[in-house]
C-alpha cells in the first residue's frame, strides 16, 4: 500500500482544519501532550464491567444481567445500520440488501444465544431472583421498540383487533394506546394499565412519539417503496427483507418464548411473568402475526405465521 508522504499529510491536515476555521498547528502540538491509545480505555472496559449489579446474592443473577445488557449493545448497533437506511440520500438495492442482512446476523446471534439463558442458568436460583425484579420485564426494552418502528409501517405494529378504526392521519399518540404490545400491560375492557406499562410509558412515551414521527417515511417498507419497481423485484432485496422479516419475528421471538417457557412453567415456577403480563400470548408470533413486511408473504404463509414451531 502506498504511504502518504509526510508532506502531503500536512496539506491534507491543513486542508482539513482550514474547512473548519481551525489552525492546524495547534492540533499538532496537541498530539505532543495526548496519552497512547490502549485497549481498555478505547473500550472503557473497566466501566463496562462495573454495570452488573446484582439484587441478590445468587450466582446465576449475573448470568441474567449480563445477557441481557449484551442483548441491549447489540440493539444499539442494529439501530444503528437501521438508521443508516433510514437517512441513506440515494438508497442503492446493494446497500439495502446489505445492511438488512447485517442486522439478520445480529438477529442470528441473539437466537442461539438463548441457549446461555436456557441451559446457561439454575431455574431454582432464576425462579427465586426474578421476583426482586417485579414489576421489570424484558417488555420495556425500548430500544427493540424503536427497532420495531424503524422497520414497518406502524400500521402493522397495531393490535389487530384496532387497525380499521387507525390509518395515516391517526395521532402518534393514538396509534401509540393501540400498538401489540399494549395488550400485554391494559385490560382493554377497563382501559386499565399495569405498572409495567405506565412505568414504561412514563419513562419512554415522547421518547417513541419523536421517533415514530421520524420513521414513519424512514422505515424499511417505506424506503423500499420510493425504490424504482426494477429495484423492488430485485430477488436478493426481496430474499434479504424476507429472511430478516422471519428471523426478527418468528425465529428470535420463538427462542425467547421457549427460554421464558423453560423457567416459568418449570416445576419450581409460577407461570407468571415478572411484569405480570399474559406473555405466551403476547409472545408467541401464532397470536399476534407480527409482519413486517405482509405485501412479501402470500395469504397462505401469513394465515399459518409461527403455527406449527413451539
Amino acid at each position: 500500500m502506498t504511504q502518504i508522504t509526510t508532506k502531503k499529510l500536512l496539506e491534507a491536515l491543513e486542508e482539513k482544519y482550514n474547512s473548519i476555521g481551525q489552525n492546524k498547528d495547534v492540533h499538532l502540538e496537541g498530539l505532543l501532550h495526548s496519552k497512547t491509545m490502549n485497549y481498555w480505555d478505547y473500550i472503557h472496559t473497566d466501566a463496562l464491567l462495573n454495570l452488573q449489579i446484582q439484587r441478590t446474592n445468587l450466582p446465576d443473577e449475573m448470568v441474567f444481567i449480563g445477557y441481557h445488557q449484551i442483548n441491549e449493545l447489540i440493539f444499539k448497533m442494529i439501530l444503528w445500520e437501521l438508521e443508516q437506511v433510514a437517512q441513506a440520500e440515494i438508497l442503492e438495492v446493494d446497500f439495502f440488501a446489505d445492511k438488512l442482512m447485517r442486522v439478520s446476523r445480529y438477529f442470528d446471534m441473539l437466537t442461539s444465544s438463548f441457549n446461555i439463558m436456557k441451559e446457561g442458568m439454575d431455574v431454582k436460583q432464576y425462579n427465586k431472583f426474578r421476583h426482586t425484579l417485579t414489576p421489570g420485564s424484558g417488555f420495556q426494552s425500548a430500544q427493540y421498540r424503536k427497532i420495531e418502528f424503524a422497520s414497518t409501517e406502524l400500521i402493522n405494529l397495531i393490535d389487530a383487533r384496532f387497525r380499521e378504526t387507525i390509518d395515516r392521519n391517526t395521532p402518534f399518540e393514538h396509534a401509540l394506546e393501540h400498538l401489540y404490545w399494549q395488550a400485554a400491560g391494559k385490560d382493554y375492557k377497563t382501559g386499565k394499565k399495569s405498572i409495567l406499562l405506565k412505568d414504561f410509558e412514563d419513562r419512554y412515551k415522547e421518547e417513541f412519539i419523536t421517533f415514530m414521527k421520524v420513521y414513519n417515511t424512514k422505515n424499511l417498507w417505506s424506503r423500499f417503496k420510493e425504490l424504482s419497481e426494477e429495484a423492488q423485484s430485485n430477488p436478493t432485496l426481496i430474499d434479504a427483507m424476507r429472511h430478516y422479516d422471519y428471523t426478527v419475528n418468528i425465529t428470535w421471538v420463538l427462542a425467547h418464548f421457549n427460554a421464558a417457557k423453560h423457567y416459568i412453567l418449570s416445576s419450581s415456577g409460577d407461570g407468571e411473568a415478572t411484569g405480570g403480563s399474559d406473555w405466551q400470548k403476547y409472545m408467541h408470533p401464532k397470536y399476534q402475526k407480527r409482519i413486517f413486511f405482509p405485501e412479501l408473504w402470500t395469504a397462505k404463509e401469513i394465515e399459518n405465521w409461527g403455527k406449527n414451531l413451539d
